[in-house]
Formats: structure tokens, sequence, C-alpha cells
């Protein structure tokens, strides 16, 4: 029996659930009382509901079901920037070969069409858009950031623009930036939004239990999954519980839960946008250094400001740790928009990511009925999406290129145990933020 010691929780104002044009749109029930299913899913992010809708698919006469220890939309695929990048990440290409990174972009790119099958076939509210991404950077020093990944795009023909501070200053409306690099393809969107208008979709033909966390789990030939008050019975179990996935002997020293931050503005008074952005189209930066800040314009006129990185093995947050977040959130706000210092933040929240040494994922079969997608190393929309899916199209047979470009991918190296991993990646995340300077 697994006992789960760490459950998720709402930690802070969750800028995108609150904001989501569904939030008041119920989803599922609470898990009570003697129920079962043929398949189960344990998490409702964007990798579960991938997962559990190819299923529905495989398997059109089995019961499935998603449990969600949350609303959807609050845990960690609600929590992220939103973007859904179609590019290997600046972090997952460090190790790729040319070959790999084609196949990533296949596979983001499968993803992101997907997730727009969804968005229209639901007729999703999320503030969808191609906006494309800004690689930035501010300090010199991070400049060869940006030089590294031109030489990637250059490699992969890939299309691209680079500006300098004035034209970059044009596109953003600010002129903080030293240099930046756009890339067309990527989407920008509400992720909560999304998550939860895909689960309004899926309702209709999968069972949800939200708001039910699982407190312990049986293990064997039959799955029981137990809340308070209730017992789900399931044949088989596909965990994707990012971080919180349960601790057992293919997760443990694998996964390193980083704690990140992100605020979120009400949208910018009529006078403040008429005079600083009316002529500015939605936009999405990241940092050229992998501790800077994530930035966003929105369509609905808000700015988003995401950093500060804490190894943080409870996986939660303090109200002291968001307070310090929000400080540095007006710091690198105001840094950015010193014309908009009268505008407040009105929702700062905390999020886990799942990171691994390698930078890649669990996707394992520990047991014969158990299956394990965890790790998406903070590219989780588009990466989380594929994997959900050909975690079905393996547990029903079906091979194919992409699928074993996934098996062979997803060999996570082990972290060392305690105290060496909570001390390494202190030290490792406190030496990249005293080296990202003014890109903080």
């Amino acid at each position: 029996m697994g006992v789960i010691k760490c459950l998720p929780q709402v930690d802070g104002d969750l800028g995108w659930y609150l904001t989501a044009a569904n939030v008041k749109q119920s989803i599922g029930r609470p898990l009570k009382g003697q129920q079962r299913a043929d398949i189960v899913v344990l998490g409702a992010g964007f990798t579960g509901l991938s997962a559990a809708q190819r299923l529905k698919e495989l398997y059109p006469n089995q019961t499935i079901a998603v449990v969600e220890a949350l609303d959807v939309g609050q845990g960690t695929s609600g929590r992220n920037a939103g973007f859904i990048i179609d590019l290997p990440h600046n972090v997952d290409a460090q190790e790729n070969t040319p070959e790999q990174d084609a196949h990533i972009r296949r596979l983001n790119a499968f993803a992101i069409e997907r997730l727009q099958n969804w968005r229209e076939q639901f007729q999703i509210d999320c503030l969808w858009h191609q906006a494309g991404k800004y690689l930035v950077a501010k300090e010199t020093a991070n400049l060869a950031g940006l030089d590294a990944f031109e030489a990637s795009l250059q490699k992969r023909q890939d299309a691209y623009q680079r500006f300098k501070r004035d034209a970059l200053a044009a596109r953003l409306g600010t002129d903080y930036y030293q240099e930046g690099i756009f890339t067309p393809g990527n989407i920008l969107m509400n992720p909560a939004a999304l998550v939860r208008g895909i689960a309004l979709g899926l309702q209709e033909h999968i069972d949800f239990y939200t708001r039910s966390p699982i407190i312990h789990i049986e293990y064997g030939d039959e799955i029981k999954l137990h809340t308070v008050g209730g017992v789900l019975h399931a044949k088989k179990m596909v965990q994707c519980t990012s971080s919180f996935t349960d601790v057992s002997a293919l997760t443990k020293n694998t996964i390193a839960p980083v704690f990140t931050y992100g605020s979120l503005t009400d949208p910018l008074p009529e006078h403040l946008w008429q005079k600083h952005f009316h002529h500015i189209q939605p936009w999405g930066v990241t940092s050229a250094h992998p501790a800077g800040t994530t930035v966003r314009w929105t369509p609905d006129r808000r700015i988003l400001v995401r950093n500060i990185l804490e190894f943080n093995p409870s996986q939660h947050s303090s109200e002291q740790q968001r307070q310090q977040a929000w400080q540095q959130h007006r710091a690198s706000f105001e840094a950015r928009f010193p014309f908009l210092k009268q505008v407040d933040f009105q929702y700062t929240w905390g999020g886990v990511l799942a990171v691994t040494m390698n930078y890649q994922s669990v996707f394992a079969q520990p047991q014969d009925n158990v299956y394990v997608i965890c790790g998406c190393n903070g590219v989780g929309v588009a990466k989380g999406t594929y994997l959900g899916y050909y975690m079905a199209e393996m547990m029903h047979g079906n091979n194919s290129e992409a699928l074993e470009f996934i098996r062979q991918t997803s060999q996570p190296t082990k972290v060392p145990p305690e105290p060496f991993r909570s001390l390494g990646a202190k030290w490792r995340i406190h030496k990249e933020q005293q080296t990202a300077g003014l890109d903080i």
C-alpha cells in the first residue's frame, strides 16, 4: 500500500484559473463511496487528459476515469506561463543531436495540433493566439545564450528574426532588453482556461472525480485509489501527477521539485493602454539565461511576470515565500515598465516543476498494470500532451517511430540521495540566479 504523504494544494491566488472564462463551469464530482473503472488516470492536467482521451478512443467500450486532487486548472497545468513551445526548448536542446531536435519539433507540432483541435471542437475561450516567442537578454554576458540559440536555429534552418534594442522595444513596448530573437510558431494562451475547457468537453464520455485527493494507493491485480470516504477500483492506472508522483522504486531519486512563482495584473486601465500599448500585439518573452524572468503581455491587456526558482521538497509555498516572490516580481516589473508603477498585481501564486537531471522524462511501466509519466522539465503543455497520447498508444500495443523515440529519450538519470540532492540543487539554483543578473 502506498501512503501519499504530500498532496497538492492551492498556493496563493491562481491568476490564470481565477480569470478563466470557464471558471464557474462545473467539472466532475468528488470521489465518494465505491466506484469502478477499467482504467483510471491520476491527474487532470494536459498529460492526464491527453492520455484519457486517447484511451477512450482505443477502448471505446471500457470505462475511463480521471481523478484530480484539486479542481481542474488549479494544478501545475494551470499555473505555468501559458506557452506552447514548438521548437526544442533551450534547456531541452543542450545535449540533443539535430535528429533528436527534429523529432522533438514534430512531436511538439503534433501536440499543438491536438490542442488546437480540442480548442475548436469544444469552443474554448482561452486567449489562444499564435504570437510566437521572444528569447531576450538584458545583460551583455547573457547574449551568448542568444548566439547559441541562433546557431541552433540556423543549423535546423528554422525561421527567426534577431532584433536590437530599438526594434525590439517597438514590438514589446519596453526598451529594457539589449537584444532578442523572435520565432513565430509558439502559441500563447490562458493555460487554466484551456485545460478546463478540454476537461469540460471530455467529461461527456469520461468519468471525472475532482477535488478528490488520493490518500493512499493499493497496488495489485486491482488498483484501489482511496480518498476520504471513497475508493476507486480499477484494472489499470496511468499516473500523471508531475512532481507529486508517488515515490517508488521507479521515481525515487529521479525528480527534483523546483518551485517558481508568477504574478498577474488586472487589465491595464484604458488610458494606460492607449498611451503605451495600443499599438503593441500580445507577446511572450523568455530569458536567454535559464534563471531569467518570463514576461507576457496578454490579449486581455494584462502583464504576467514569472521568476524565482527554489528547490522545495515540500512542494508547497507559504505566505511569506509568496510575499518575497511578489517583492521580486515588483522589482522586475518596474524595471521593465517604469511607466506602470501605479499598476498592481492582483494575483500571486506558486507552482512546482518536476525537473530531472538530464531533462529526460519518466515514461515507463513499473508494474504490469501501472504506467507513469512525469518530469516534463518546464515544457509540459506540449510535452505532456504528446507523452499522454503515446502512453495510451503503448498500452494498446501500437508501435511507431515516435513512440520508439520517446522510449529511447525517456531515461532520466538518478539524482543523489538526501542530503546531497538538496545541497546540490540549492547550490545550483543559487548559482544560476546569481549569474542571471538583471535578466531577473
